[in-house]
């Protein structure tokens, strides 16, 4: 599969209907994770067309840049710091309607308003963290979560 089957709807939830299996369908039988984050990252840009798309792996104690789409961004983050960090001590989903009012939140970008960023758990651990900016006040919701979840569970490590 080389191309996605993009709907046009104003529905987020049906955007994600559509756009979760075919991601999924792309990376069933690519065993490589970068490759995989990859094009997990680039199918989420085109799909849903936010300000940026990422992953942060953890890699000697710090998460370190890995696959994105979007304008560059920070290259190491450290354990608890800005929103990625936090995810990664506290091991659990962080939805961030305006990053301003974040406490210690890492300004990549100045034209970053709201986030999402969902650990990558792997037999109990924090392997990563999916990092999703909008460029629009408070634009992302429980229904994000749920679905870019799905998404993640057919990772492989």
């Amino acid at each position: 599969m080389e191309t996605l089957n993009l709907i046009q709807t104003d529905s987020r939830e049906e955007q994600y209907k559509s756009l979760v299996p075919q991601i999924k369908a792309l990376i069933a039988d690519e065993p490589d994770l970068i490759a995989n984050l990859a094009n997990i990252s680039a199918a989420l840009k085109t799909g849903l067309d936010f300000y940026w798309i990422g992953f942060y792996l953890v890699k000697n104690n710090e998460l370190v840049l890995g696959p994105f789409q979007g304008p560059i961004a920070c290259t190491r983050i450290g354990k608890g710091k800005g929103v990625c960090g936090s995810v990664w001590e506290k091991e659990q989903t962080f939805i961030v309607p305006d990053v301003d009012q974040f406490p210690g939140h890492i300004a990549c970008s100045s034209a970053s308003r709201s986030e999402i960023v969902i650990p990558l758990m792997n037999n109990g651990e924090v392997m990563g963290v999916l990092d999703i900016d909008s460029d629009k006040l408070n634009d992302f919701s429980e229904v994000d979560e749920q679905y870019l979840k799905q998404i993640l569970e057919g990772l492989q490590w």
